[in-house]
């Protein structure tokens, strides 16, 4: 079996930290997301991987390589533009041959892992096997209709959702699959849909098995399930403090310190992870916050949030939280007078302020 994992979109949801960065490498507990897709394939046994890639093409070569890390091989895709995940499907049919495989969307993040659906496949031979999980907004996802534990049918985005189970970003196909995405069309959206693929196998008498995905299931598409799944695979952490942290600081709960950060006159709550040669000066770092490698936070306090590598927050006189920090950000209060909001920020860029 192969991988195909799928790291060509454009992250508008993400923006504007996406205008500099791939969506797939935005971190969460300190990791890019796409490498949890990648772990996942390597401990599922698929030791041939292929990435779909687009615009941002150079940056996830650059931080996958040749898939050594992972023990495994990857080969790049390049799609020329966001035209679908069975598009991505179709051009990726001459890396996959007549192979079954497993397709993971590259910002979406699984806690249990692939392994138990990798055997169930190989244990039914289905021509696809699509993941579910319910969810309370299914019109914003592809939903499935289920008639007696058969899948009867499939809509991409429904306004009238009849079911709230929505299609997890994981699937494992046949080649019976590459014959069905030859056979549809585009939808409204100029894409070709997944969704519409698997209907057509439906359609034509191959079998499609749902399985119901058992925990959780986060697409990282939006600030506020980046920061949930941030929460999430911290609570997994065990405490490691390695970094050097003084007497007088306080280390709370299951928190992790890399080597060469810094803590001074501060508390750390977790669970968290303060990455390698941070500094934390004086400050309060509350729970299910991820601090990148070469920040400093002086003077302030922060809590429920993701900054990226490079940044400085200094002397802030209320505490963040609630906030995806991008990377080489300066973020400080000037105590001067008359009192004021000064702001230098880039498109599509959101502002809030609690009074």
């Amino acid at each position: 079996m192969k991988g195909l994992i799928l790291s060509g979109g454009k992250g508008t949801r993400l923006r504007p930290l996406t205008y500099t960065s791939a969506k797939q490498l935005v971190p969460v507990a300190n990791k890019p997301v796409l490498f949890y897709g990648l772990e996942a394939m390597a401990q599922a046994g698929i030791e041939e991987i292929g990435i779909v890639v687009g615009d941002t093409h150079q940056e996830i070569r650059d931080a996958v390589g040749d898939g050594k890390p992972w023990g495994v091989k990857v080969t790049y895709i390049p799609q020329d533009a966001p035209r679908g995940l069975a598009h991505a499907v179709a051009i990726s049919q001459p890396f996959m041959g007549d192979s079954p495989f497993v397709m993971y969307l590259g910002d979406n993040l699984l806690n249990k892992g692939l392994r138990p659906f990798v055997d169930q496949f190989w244990a039914d031979r289905p021509a696809a096997q699509i993941l579910l999980a319910r969810v309370p907004d299914p019109q914003m996802f592809g939903v499935a209709e289920l008639e007696d534990g058969q899948v009867v049918r499939l809509v991409e985005k429904p306004k009238e959702p009849k079911s709230d189970l929505a299609l997890v970003g994981v699937y494992l196909f046949g080649p019976e699959v590459f014959d069905s995405v030859a056979r549809i069309t585009p939808s409204f959206r100029n894409e070709l849909e997944i969704t519409d693929a698997i209907q057509d196998l439906i359609d034509r008498g191959y079998a499609v098995r749902p399985q119901i995905v058992d925990g959780w299931w986060k697409d990282t598409g939006r600030l506020e399930d980046m920061l949930e799944a941030n929460r999430l695979i911290l609570e997994t952490l065990t405490r490691r403090v390695a970094g050097d942290c003084d007497q007088i600081s306080r280390i709370e709960g299951t928190v992790v310190v890399e080597p060469g950060a810094i803590i001074r006159h501060s508390v750390v709550r977790g669970p968290a992870i303060i990455g390698a040669r941070a500094r934390i000066l004086n400050s309060y770092v509350g729970p299910f916050t991820s601090i990148m490698k070469d920040v400093e936070i002086r003077d302030s306090e922060i809590e429920h949030s993701i900054v990226l590598e490079g940044t400085r927050i200094h002397d802030m006189g209320t505490r963040i939280e609630d906030s995806l920090i991008g990377k080489n950000v300066k973020l400080h209060r000037i105590p001067t007078k008359p009192s004021a909001y000064r702001f230098m920020l880039g498109d599509n860029s959101e502002v809030g302020i609690r009074w």
